[in-house]
This record gives structure tokens, sequence and C-alpha cells, in this order.
């Protein structure tokens, strides 16, 4: 891991590349062959920067979260502002790699790199909405973490052509899409007359994908 941290500065001239690898390990002292241990190359290290992320920022949350329950008078955001907030923090830590992540994400489309970036969307997303305190397992807290993804994934693309200042424009996206995906949310849970028998296969099934995410992550599922 220390090698393909070492290369994530090389990703800026290099791409998501076995060049960046073995640029990075020769760094710290390797032999650039050495990226031979990373067989998926560019892949390997997309997918360590996205784990590497995704623990930061539920490091962040969780912070977050230890400091209301410490602090039980200070004012609670509501659950859309902490989702906006989270995903946005996210979505900083992509900046500055920004000119190159189109590359990252074609990486992650081919149908091998697929389950990882399946599965490190879907821990992202659920790490989101736990320390939101989404927690208890039902149809609603499926639609969330599945509503969610989307809009994650269709700002992060937005944000690869927004020039405005800090990225004002994408920030102003994101707040939009979860202002809509709200107000749908509130129309499907109060007109929905799904079965119970079809609501508990659902539960299941929502349950099931999020921990064969994390199994696929190598990450405990202790929720």
């Amino acid at each position: 891991m220390k090698i393909l941290a070492a290369s994530l500065k090389y990703v800026y001239d290099l791409g998501w590349s076995q060049q960046a690898i073995s640029a990075g390990a020769e760094s710290i002292g390797y032999p650039g062959i050495i990226h031979g241990l990373f067989p998926n190359r560019g892949a390997d290290l997309v997918h360590y920067f996205y784990l590497t992320c995704n623990k930061e920022l539920n490091k962040i949350l969780e912070e977050q979260a230890l400091a209301v329950e410490q602090s039980p008078t200070k004012k609670k955001k509501t659950l859309e502002l902490q989702v906006r907030d989270a995903v946005e923090t996210r979505l900083r830590m992509v900046i500055p790699y920004k000119k190159t992540w189109p590359q990252a994400l074609a990486l992650m489309a081919l149908p091998p790199n697929v389950p990882l970036s399946l599965a490190n969307l879907l821990t992202l997303v659920d790490d989101i909405c736990y320390y939101a305190g989404d927690k208890s397992v039902d149809m609603n807290w499926y639609t969330r973490r599945i509503v969610l993804a989307g809009i994650y994934k269709t700002t992060e693309l937005y944000m690869l052509q927004d020039n405005s200042e800090d990225h004002r424009k994408t920030w102003n996206f994101l707040e939009r899409r979860i202002k809509d995906a709200t107000q749908v949310h509130t129309i499907l849970t109060t007109t929905s007359d799904m079965a119970l028998p079809d609501l508990n296969r659902a539960t299941e099934t929502a349950s099931a994908v999020f921990v064969t995410a994390r199994n696929i992550l190598g990450l405990n599922w202790n929720r």
C-alpha cells in the first residue's frame, strides 16, 4: 500500500497507470519493476485511492457523530444537510485529480473492475446514510442508498465539467438533486401500497447487496 500511496503524486502527469506505480515505487526506494505486484495496473491505483478516500470520509463522519453525541444541546443538522455536506466532502477529495479522473472512471467501468467499483460506491453511500442517522433496515433504507448512489455519480460527472470558482455550480447542482430526491421519496413513501411479503423480500435483498459489497472490499459489516 505504501507504493500506491507514493504513486498518487505521479497521477497528475502519468495518469492512473503502470507508469505512475513504477514512479511511485522508485520514489521510495523500490525498483520500478515492482509494479508487477499490481496486476490490474491503473485500476489497482484507482481502487486504492477510492478506498482510502472512503475511509477518510468514514473517519470524519464518525468524529462528527461523536461530537454531536457529546453536545446534545447543540443544534443538529437535518438529514438532508448532513448528506449534502458528506457528499461534498467526499467529492472534494477528487478535485486534486480532476484532470485525470475521467481516465479513472473509464478504468473502473471495464467489466473486470465493475464489482470493485460498485462495492466502493455502495459502501460510500451506506456510510453517509448511516452517520446521518438512517440505521433501520427497511424499504426506505434501501431506496435512500440507491438514490444517493445516483446523486453521487451524477454530481461527480457534473463536477468534471464545472469550471466555476470553488466548483460552486457543482455544490448547487448537488443541493438541487438532494431536494428533488427528498420530494420524490416523500411521495413514494406516502402512496406506497406494497404488500408486506414483497417488502420483506426487498429488505432482505437490500441487506444482501450491501453485505456483499463490504465482503468484496474485505470490510466488516457491523451495522
